[in-house]
């Protein structure tokens, strides 16, 4: 083998070893469940030692599940941070569409990963949990323009998001039907229901239902 066919070994920085364990991690467990997951296992998807993993996560599996969890957290907090441009519900369903994916990718270990029921469940893990909620819905809020939700509007909107998360649960229990499209369109129709069903009772939500009618057709109008 001639010197230029030789693949130059790079040492990885202490962030890009760190970065490489979590991929692995999250990869195993998105398709299986926590507890179901060795250090052994990461170190061999990683193709690193045990005590390596081991020198990056001292707490074990615990520490390394948590690391993983808020790794997944923020990917999922971003789905929602979208520019606030164009149509709402247009911004709502591209919104959607990044989280059904995230979804679709992490397959039969979104429960395990991101809906608690594992045996490594803490309050840790639950308050990661609870924070992408929160953020989802501070974004949504954003997205309304309301700055000072009431209580009604807080319900209605965080009721969705849990909303959400179930139909994707059960999306991948029924083998992923309806095709994505139908259940990104169902679930965004969903949102203007239950928001029109609180705006019954709340002048607040009234006025966001009323800015999503003029949205709507300002939108029809200009095509």
């Amino acid at each position: 083998m001639t010197p230029s066919a030789t693949p130059a070994y790079r040492r990885l920085s202490v962030e890009e070893r760190r970065s490489q364990l979590l991929d692995a991690a999250l990869t195993l467990f998105a398709h299986r469940a926590p507890e179901d997951v060795s250090l052994d296992d990461v170190a061999e998807a990683a193709g690193v030692s045990r005590p390596l993993v081991y020198r990056y996560f001292p707490g074990g599996k615990q520490q390394l599940y948590e690391a993983a969890l808020r790794s997944a957290a923020e990917e999922l907090q971003h789905c929602f941070d979208e520019p606030r441009q164009g149509p709402l519900l247009s911004r709502l369903s591209r919104a959607l569409d990044r989280y059904l994916s995230f979804v679709d990718e992490h397959d039969t270990g979104f429960s395990a990963l991101l809906q608690g029921g594992s045996v490594v469940e803490t309050s840790r893990t639950t308050a990661i949990v609870d924070g992408v909620r929160r953020a989802a819905a501070e974004h949504i809020y954003r997205h309304l323009g309301v700055a000072d939700p009431g209580p009604r509007l807080r319900m209605t909107v965080r009721t969705w998001i849990t909303a959400v998360e179930a139909a994707s649960l059960i999306w991948l229990d029924e083998d992923k039907q309806p095709p994505v499209e139908e259940l990104r369109d169902w679930l965004v129709e969903q949102f203007v229901a239950v928001l029109t069903v609180t705006a019954g009772r709340d002048p607040q939500t009234a006025a966001v239902v009323g800015a999503l009618g003029e949205d709507g057709r300002e939108s029809t109008t200009r095509h």
